[in-house]
């Protein structure tokens, strides 16, 4: 499918998977979506209105048959997501459950609780794709990471010389050497503070960063930049009332969605542009749609359950501080059948599982 003239692009690189979502309610079928933090931020922007193009090593395995289709019924752009040496497609298991308080709580598997093998993992993408990629990222509006790698580093450096904002979000520290090169790269930096409060000042005087935004979940989030050549204060955007607590996975997705939505669509040199009261409000629109996607299960539940139009209305409301209860305006189907491929390696005539089984 080619891109819609006019939409601004965004490529992106780093965790692409296959989530699979297990509800509290343990009658309802499992679910299988596309997934990871690249994978869902990916998913976000295409239904914001972006083109967006993951960069994935996908091998058509069933996990990611069954993530392409996920993200073709967004319009996701695939050109990229079977890069080689191609490999097996993370899948995550995201189990539900309702703690002794009431409150929904959410725990992650990395195994196969059908057969007990490590559930396949994250490859990066490697230096032999970076050639047939550099040239599709002429006139992008956006270059998002959320792992380091060579590739990733040498992308999101063609990226920037050509005008692209690149926006690092990082889940962890692999390797100093290049977590230090990629926060030299990043014009944006985004990060949790239960994961990564450590990391250090993002804008220095060496940097490129322009902004760097610290979530800390049910407080909201803080955030400093140097739009205008000086580094500010920590400046905090308290959290919205969401207007149901279901489950609070994929949050920092939408927020990151939101914010570069609001902010992203010219590019660098539009970034440049922002004004302080601009930039805090793309944040608030940022927040109101992680409060939103408190909602619902999994980390993009409510793309399937809510329609565009009461979409727009319901973060209206959140804005405005009236949540209203989330409707429902359609039901999810089951998931597909996807088994591990441990489990589908061992069942050669039954290569597929229903989601529920190998979850």
């Amino acid at each position: 499918m080619k891109p819609t003239v006019n939409r601004p692009k965004i490529f992106g690189t780093g965790l692409v998977a296959l989530d699979l979502v297990m509800g509290a309610d343990p009658s309802t079928p499992v679910q299988s979506w596309a997934g990871g933090t690249c994978g869902n931020v990916m998913a976000i922007m295409a239904y914001l209105g972006w083109d967006a193009f993951p960069i994935a090593r996908m091998n058509g395995d069933p996990a990611s048959e069954r993530a392409r289709a996920d993200f073709g019924a967004w319009n996701v752009h695939l050109d990229f997501a079977n890069c080689a040496p191609t490999g097996h497609t993370p899948i995550i298991i995201q189990q539900i459950k309702q703690g002794r308080d009431g409150q929904p709580t959410h725990r992650f598997l990395w195994t196969c609780p059908h057969c007990g093998q490590r559930l396949p993992g994250y490859k990066a993408v490697t230096q032999a794709a970076v050639d047939s990629i550099v040239p599709n990222l002429d006139g992008s509006s956006v270059f998002f990471f959320d792992r380091v790698s060579r590739a990733a580093l040498t992308l999101a450096k063609e990226a920037s010389e050509r005008g692209t904002l690149v926006v690092f979000e990082p889940s962890g520290k692999n390797d100093d050497r290049l977590f230090a090169e990629a926060m030299a790269l990043a014009h944006v930096v985004k990060y949790a503070d239960q994961r990564l409060a450590d990391v250090g000042a993002a804008i220095t005087n060496d940097r490129a960063a322009l902004v760097e935004i610290q979530t800390m979940g049910a407080d909201g989030l803080r955030y400093r930049e140097r739009l205008s050549g000086s580094p500010s204060d920590w400046m905090s955007v308290p959290a919205y009332l969401a207007p149901a607590l279901v489950d609070s996975c994929g949050s920092g997705d939408w927020c990151t969605g939101g914010f570069l939505a609001k902010t992203a669509s010219r590019g660098l040199s539009g970034f440049h542009q922002l004004t302080p009261s601009s930039l805090r409000e793309a944040l608030r629109y940022g927040q109101a749609l992680a409060a939103w996607n408190c909602g619902f299960e999994g980390a993009r539940g409510g793309m399937y359950m809510v329609s565009q139009r009461h979409f727009e209305r319901q973060i209206h409301a959140i804005l405005k501080g009236r949540p209203a209860l989330v409707a429902v305006d359609v039901a999810i189907a089951p998931g597909s059948l996807v088994a591990c491929p441990a489990c589908a390696e061992a069942r050669p005539h039954s290569k597929r599982t229903s989601a529920k089984s190998a979850a």
